[in-house]
Formats: structure tokens, sequence, C-alpha cells
């Protein structure tokens, strides 16, 4: 029987895949005028700034509210209850949505701090932290009242804390502007590769332990390795920013070699994931859970270990930071990393939210979505990957100015936009299959 916790976790997944259409769309527009002139006067009603802002804080909102969702599900399931206040967590959906609309809509008129991915004013983000404190005060009640602790609970709630703590740096206006980036620093890089890879480490546990029925003492184990590390190599790497900040010296080299080694983590999530994998007996089902599953684990490597090791060593950051090489990293990193977790915790849960665990249904739309949206995400990395090396030569080699080294490149963004409409394609089919599941045929082996 479908719980009340389990509803409130659908209603977050519900308006998080509608976010997350919309991000994609505005993604879509901006990619466009990066090959395509765009009429003035379309450019004074809607500005790329605009546009750039409202793409980014989209993302941040979707992820946030995807990772809300699944924390109150694992914590239910974790806890054998549910959650304390169910009529608060309904509020604190509700909180943040009206938040995110009425940053977006103050972004038309200009309402904004000017940071990139903090673009809401400070008045918006005191909402924020209160929806904040909601959420961890519900999540935290509902787990000492159950008193039930374990490794996932304890990494989920920690990673949450440490979210909610780094948020705070970046409120404050700072009068010297390296001092501004540095805190900015402080959220952006320690969100994404400090408290949001403790979140998804605890839910590829979690998904895993679902999935294989393994022993809990064995993912802990690995779980345990996994946090570790990405604490280690997250926190000192950030120093690969500080080059730009006029901080001590000495940063560039820690930033440079603990970077070097944040794919390691990532890494043995990989090795974890395939050895589970290769050491099943049973066939893997579902089949659509455990495709997102493995498309997450090695695009996570890829694209926030790989892309991201390639150009943050402090020798290479010195051309290509703020170029289309970073857009080709974070924009794999995202999706990769986060987008693919959320997406792959939304097909191990909603089945079970709607009654359906024991029963298959038709995977060919998720699975047509999955590889439309990888295979484009892939294809507009790599496009961006060429227009950033050209970028880098042109405007930091031979000294062009920016508007004159766009226009070789804008062939490779015209390609990289044509591959955002593939990922357009393969969003809008994975969100309506989500939306519209219902079961099949009775499934022949039962997940654990």
């Amino acid at each position: 029987m479908k719980t009340r916790t389990e509803t409130i976790a659908y209603q977050y997944f519900v308006v998080a895949l509608l976010l997350f259409v919309l991000q994609v769309l505005m993604g879509m527009w901006l990619a466009i005028q990066y090959f395509y002139t765009v009429p003035q006067s379309v450019v004074d009603l809607f500005p790329f700034s605009t546009a750039r802002a409202m793409h980014t804080n989209l993302l941040v909102l979707w992820i946030l509210l995807g990772f809300m969702g699944a924390t109150y599900y694992v914590t239910s399931v974790e806890t054998n209850g549910e959650v304390v206040w169910p009529r608060l967590a309904q509020f604190q959906l509700v909180l943040l949505s009206l938040t995110g609309v009425a940053a977006l809509v103050g972004f038309f008129f200009g309402w904004t701090q000017g940071k990139p991915l903090l673009e809401i004013p400070t008045t918006l983000d005191f909402l924020v932290v209160a929806g904040a404190l909601i959420f961890l005060a519900n999540v935290g009640m509902t787990m000492i009242r159950a008193n039930r602790w374990t490794a996932i609970q304890g990494s989920l709630l920690g990673g949450l804390v440490f979210l909610a703590v780094m948020y705070l740096f970046g409120m404050p206006f700072y009068k010297n502007l390296a001092r501004d980036w540095y805190y900015w620093w402080w959220v952006i890089h320690l969100w994404v590769e400090g408290a949001w890879e403790l979140i998804a480490a605890a839910l590829t546990a979690f998904i895993l332990m679902q999935l294989t029925g393994v022993d809990r003492k064995i993912v802990e184990k690995w779980l345990y390795v996994e946090l570790g590390l990405f604490l280690f190599t997250g926190i000192v790497g950030t120093g690969h920013h500080y080059y730009w900040l006029g901080a001590p010296k000495f940063w560039a080299w820690f930033g440079g070699i603990f970077s070097a080694l944040e794919p390691l983590p990532i890494l043995l999530m990989v090795v974890n994931a395939m050895r589970d994998v290769r050491n099943r007996t049973q066939p893997l089902r579902p089949v659509l859970t455990w495709t997102y599953l493995i498309g997450m684990v090695v695009l996570h490597f890829v694209g926030a270990g790989l892309f991201g090791f390639a150009h943050t060593l402090p020798q290479i950051n010195y051309y290509t930071h703020g170029s289309q090489v970073t857009v080709a990293h974070g924009h794999l990193a995202f999706f990769g990393a986060y987008a693919l977790l959320n997406l792959t915790f939304f097909y191990l849960a909603i089945p079970r939210i709607k009654g359906f665990l024991n029963a298959e249904y038709n995977p060919k739309t998720g699975q047509f979505g999955f590889w439309a949206a990888t295979l484009g995400l892939l294809g507009m990395s790599l496009a961006f990957s060429v227009a950033g090396v050209l970028q880098t030569y042109l405007e930091r080699v031979q000294g062009q100015p920016y508007m004159i080294a766009q226009e070789p490149i804008r062939l490779w963004m015209g390609i990289a936009a044509i591959h955002g409409a593939i990922v357009l394609i393969g969003v809008l089919f994975i969100v309506r299959h989500l939306l519209t599941l219902k079961p099949g045929r009775p499934a022949k082996f039962v997940p654990a």
C-alpha cells in the first residue's frame, strides 16, 4: 500500500521532472543564439544573460528537488516509518517551487545578484534557507524518532547539512571582488564536488542494495571509502579555482594535485557497480533501472572525472578557464553525475510508489529517451570541446577579441545545438514515460 511519504516523494519527482524539461528548453534557446544572430528586438525583450540565469538556476532547483524527494523516500524505507511532519514536507515543496517561480520572473526585470548559478536575490535566499531548514528538521527528526541509524542515512544527512551550510557563504555581499569569488567557489565547488557527491554516493548505495539484495555491510564498506575520498579530494581540490583570486601560490599546487585525484572515488564507484553486475547470477531486472544506473556511473566518471581532470590543472586552466571547454565539462558532468542519478532513482521508486513492483512495464520509451539524451549530450560536449579549444587558441594565444573569435567556432556551436535538440527529444520521452508508467506482464524475477 502506498504510504503518505511515498506520495510526497512522488510529488517532488513530478515537479522536478517538469522543471527539467523547462531547463533543457532554456538551454536550447541559448545554443541557438551561439550560431544564429537573433534580432535585436528579441534580445532586448529576452537577453542572453536572462536565459542563461534561468537555465542554470533551473538546473540547481530540479536537481535539489529530486534529491529531496529521494531523501524522503530513502528515509522512509531506512527508518521503516513515515516522515514526522508530512504536511510540512508538502509546504516545503510549495515554498521552494514558488521561490523558483519568483526568481525566474524576477530575472526578466533585472532582479538578480549577478553571481552565476547564484543569481537569485538575497530576499529569496532567505526563503531557500527556510525551505532547507524545514527539510533538515523533518528528515533529522524522522531519523531520531526511529532510532535506526545506517551509513546511508548518515551520508545523506551529512551531505544535506554540508550543502545547506555552504549555501550561507554565498549570501552576503563582499565589497572585495576577489573575496566574493573566493566564497562563491566555496558554494559552487563544494556543492558539486563535496555535498552533492556525498548525496550521490548514498543514493547509489541505496539503489544497488534495493536492486541486488547485497549485504548492507558490503555496500556500506564501499560507501565509507568513497565518502572519505570524495571529501579528501574535493575539499582540497577547491584550490584549483584559487589560481585567479590572488590566493597564496601553494593553492595552485594543492588544487592541481588533488584535482587529479578527484576521479579516483568516481572510478571506485564504477568498479563497485561493475563488480555487482559481473557477479550477478540473476538477470538485470528491472532492465531500465539498470540501464540508467550503469549509464550514470560511467558518465559520472567520464564527465566529472576525465573531462574535469583534462582542464583543471593550473597549467591548462590558465588558458581554458571560462571557455567552452568548461561548458563541455559542466554539461557532461552534471548530466552524468546528477541528472542521471535522479532519473535512475525515479525509475527505481515510481513503480514501487504506483504499486506494481512485481510487474514489468514497457521500457521502450524510456530506453529511447536514455540513448537519445545520452548520445546527444556526448555529441554536444564533444562539439563544445572543439569549440573551446579553438576559442582558447584564438582568444588567449593569438589575442583575438571575443566577438572576432566567435566566427570560426560558430559551426561547432551549431553542431552542439543540433545535438541539444536530440537531448531535448530524449528528455521529453523520459519525462513522458516516467509520468505515465503503467504495469505490464508479471515479472519472472522479483528484485530484492
